[in-house]
């Protein structure tokens, strides 16, 4: 089997995650796309993030009926600790042995990826499958600092095309707080959840 992890902190959970997990599915014939979200994502310290159990709640709103294909998975809000990506490939390969992995990142994060936890052991977990959207890195080129530190990463990534999305987290929830409208850039699911719990100052 194959299955793609796109994890994150969802916080909210929006339109171009969903959309982001059904390119991946499409451009790597995945069987299943698994979304993890973060349970202390160290690398957004001090930044405010929700609790985690209400993003893990929101996000399963946002894929129940949504995404036949695609699962929640709770093991990063389960374990104790900051949330590592290493570790959790780890996890999910113990837990469903045989299958391909991919684990799902934009062009962000895989600049960033040098400054993550163990890295190199992501890339040996898994293949990197890097949303393209339109108007980034155009030339196909990877970012040359993240290549540099990871020796063997170019033969490790699949281009997952992907039409530009300009939806932010921080915006919807600015939009949430002031009472402006969030659709359809909030899943329906999610909203109502975020309504009935009066989450974001909603």
């Amino acid at each position: 089997m194959r299955i793609g992890v796109l994890g994150g902190t969802f916080d909210p959970p929006h339109l171009a995650h969903l959309v982001l997990a059904a390119a991946a599915r499409q451009a790597l014939t995945l069987d299943r796309v698994v979304l993890v979200p973060a349970g202390d994502p160290w690398r957004k310290a001090g930044s405010g993030v929700s609790p985690a159990a209400e993003r893990l709640a929101l996000t399963r709103a946002a894929v129940e009926g949504v995404l036949p294909w695609a699962e929640v998975s709770e093991i990063e809000v389960r374990r104790e600790g900051p949330s590592y990506t290493a570790e959790t490939l780890e996890e999910l390969q113990a837990e469903f042995p045989g299958n391909e992995w991919w684990f799902i990142l934009g062009w962000d994060a895989l600049a960033d990826l040098p400054n993550w936890h163990e890295p190199e052991r992501i890339i040996e977990l898994a293949r990197l499958a890097l949303a393209q959207r339109g108007g980034e890195s155009t030339d196909g080129a990877l970012p040359p600092e993240t290549v540099a530190a990871l020796p063997g990463l170019a033969a490790r990534v699949d281009r997952v095309p992907l039409p530009r999305l300009d939806v932010s987290a921080s915006e919807l929830r600015r939009r949430l707080r002031e009472g402006e409208e969030t659709a359809p850039l909030l899943p329906a699911g999610v909203r109502e959840l975020i309504a009935a719990r009066g989450l974001y100052g909603a």
